[in-house]
């Protein structure tokens, strides 16, 4: 039933998008979601379409709803124009309330004869009190079923302060360094990966399109690709906001890395625009404080005990003694240390001083001028509680 549901889904969004960019194109007007909702109506009377009645109609009103939306987000710029669904890719069907029913932590769906059995992830939280607004059943190309529960739930409380700073120094040889001097190991799942996944896509490619042993092996080659680095970043962005009530990283030019092709597949694995991302919205949620500074700060290249800056530092350096004060620096460690003293300096100036001053680390016996003294473009982020 699921799976049919899939199909139906699938069908009724891709012939939406072709009669929506039919009209667009040739007549010049848009489609409003009373218009596609009629059109469904319309369809489901039809005999080549006839079977669309079979199974529920909530998730099909849910995709024409997604649908409007996504053009909403289109036209106001937030998103991409909308793209057809693939039989090959993810699928997912969405229920309101009016098309499932929760008694006593069982799972009813609507065209179904029994209750949808299904594992609960979080122990702590009793599946029988849930009252849940939406229930999205999807598969994923490599075969796994999943079903999610969205519930409505107040603002979370902010955590207690931990009365603690830390500067995050991201890389490929170590994912991240802390100023602490913690070293959090790169996983590099792609490159663990790899050969497995060349040898089922080529698996794959020997076997006949449409044929059940190149759909076995279309499989084989979606879990090889299965994303274990998501679960990585949540980990590692959670602990570091339990951690600290500062957290300090470097606006990194991802997009400009990808551009190099000795590196594209190295920084691509590390993910650092997602853990970018979690530790947005986290600090955000938790009531932490985001500082992010600018890319060009020279945060290797100079010393964290007496801010001596050296002339050329290469990549191939991992520990250097600094000239002047003869302190010896673990390359990423150091960096880290300026990173969240850069950090802190903007954070006291705020986001709004257009001075770059202190933003480099100054010693007591010989102080340093100013970094710059146009706008800053290091940026505070401070969430509103």
């Amino acid at each position: 039933m699921f799976s049919r549901t899939f199909g139906c889904v699938r069908l009724v969004w891709n012939k939406t998008l072709a009669e929506r960019h039919r009209a667009w194109h040739a007549e010049g007007k848009k489609t409003s979601y009373r218009e596609t909702d009629a059109a469904l109506t319309v369809w489901k009377k039809t005999e080549d379409l006839a079977f669309l009645s079979e199974v529920s109609s909530v998730p099909l009103q849910q995709t024409l709803r997604h649908q409007h939306t996504a053009f909403a987000n289109f036209f106001v710029g937030r998103a991409r124009y909308p793209r057809f669904k693939n039989r090959n890719a993810r699928q997912s069907a969405h229920y309101a309330r009016s098309a499932f029913r929760m008694r006593d932590g069982k799972l009813f769906v609507a065209k179904t004869s029994s209750p949808l059995r299904f594992v609960w992830t979080w122990d702590d939280v009793d599946v029988a009190a849930l009252n849940p607004t939406t229930v999205v059943i999807s598969r994923d190309p490599d075969g796994r079923w999943y079903v999610t529960f969205a519930v409505d739930a107040g603002a979370p409380e902010p955590l207690e302060e931990a009365g603690h700073a830390i500067g995050v120094d991201l890389g490929l040889k170590d994912f991240a360094v802390t100023s602490d001097g913690e070293r959090i190991a790169n996983p590099r799942m792609l490159e663990r990966r790899a050969r497995n996944l060349a040898r089922y896509q080529r698996r794959m490619a020997r076997c006949q399109r449409g044929s059940v042993n190149r759909r076995k092996a279309k499989r084989k080659v979606a879990r090889a690709h299965r994303n274990a680095r998501t679960g990585f970043l949540h980990r590692t962005s959670s602990a570091l906001v339990r951690k600290a009530d500062t957290i300090v990283i470097e606006d990194l030019n991802v997009s400009g890395m990808v551009k190099n092709r000795l590196l594209a597949r190295s920084v691509s694995d590390a993910g650092w625009g997602e853990f970018r991302r979690q530790l947005e919205y986290k600090c955000e949620r938790a009531g932490r404080r985001l500082v992010v500074i600018d890319r060009w700060y020279p945060s290797s290249k100079t010393c964290s005990s007496c801010g001596n800056l050296l002339a050329e530092l290469s990549l191939s350096t991992r520990h250097w003694t600094c000239p002047r004060c003869r302190a010896r620096h673990d390359r990423d460690i150091n960096a880290a240390k300026n990173i969240l003293a850069a950090g802190q300096a903007v954070a006291r100036s705020g986001p709004g001083d257009a001075c770059g001053a202190g933003v480099r680390r100054q010693g007591s016996a010989l102080p340093q001028s100013a970094v710059k003294q146009e706008t800053s473009p290091a940026r505070a982020r401070i969430p509103s509680l």
